[in-house]
């Protein structure tokens, strides 16, 4: 498993590599199956989660077609109002009407 740390200046450092890399490059790494978790440098917290759900901020906000105010009303008015548990109240859904 590759591990990046994310140092108090936002910087993310591949120690496998030993290089800077950027939220894009985590994510060719992640679509290529590369196996990966992110650290905080002086915590040592596991920020997988938060960085990942960064790269999907970053990646919508650059995207052409933007998610709907409708969608976006419907995550927001789910229970607990955060994307995942939006997720997976539709997977349970789904897997109900199967």
């Amino acid at each position: 498993m590759k591990i990046i740390k994310r140092y108090q200046n936002r910087k993310l450092y591949d120690t496998g590599d030993s290089v800077y890399v950027t939220l894009d490059e985590i994510a060719k790494m992640i679509k290529n199956g590369q196996e990966l978790r992110v650290v905080d440098n002086k915590t040592k917290n596991d920020i997988t989660a938060a960085t990942l759900t960064q790269l999907l901020y970053e990646s919508e906000r650059k995207a052409k077609a933007q998610p709907s105010v409708e969608l976006l009303r419907e995550v927001i008015q789910s229970n607990e109002g955060s994307f995942s548990s939006f997720i997976q109240e539709r997977i349970k859904l789904n897997d109900n009407n199967q």
